[in-house]
């Protein structure tokens, strides 16, 4: 029950800042994920430094940490939709992204809902 009120909750926040991620941004990424060259630390990098710049262009009345996990996971169903044969490496690239930056955060945000 306590997922489905994070999710249900997320799930309306990403609907708003679907919007306002710009295709470029998409493109852009798309492009590094293409790149086999790279390596899955550099891919994450490429994730963070997108999602970072989005969440700067956001209202600073959304809390920061939250933007960023609600934009990454929209930037992953953007990249996902453009390029389908992606999946497999941005939503891996994803959860890395997750598990490094934010996973403190997801910790939180569940310990709040269960109180």
């Amino acid at each position: 029950e306590i997922l489905r009120i994070i999710a249900t909750q997320l799930a309306e926040i990403g609907d708003q800042l679907d919007k306002e991620i710009k295709p470029r941004a998409v493109n852009d990424l798309v492009q590094h994920f293409l790149n086999e060259n790279l390596s899955g630390e550099e891919i994450t990098r490429y994730m963070s430094e997108a999602v970072e710049g989005l969440a700067r262009a956001l209202p600073s009345d959304m809390e920061q940490e939250k933007a960023m996990l609600v934009l990454a996971m929209v930037l992953t169903k953007k990249i996902a939709n453009t390029m389908p044969s992606l999946l497999q490496r941005v939503f891996s690239t994803t959860v890395n992204y997750i598990s490094q930056q934010l996973h403190n955060y997801i910790v939180r945000m569940v310990s709040a809902v269960k109180q």
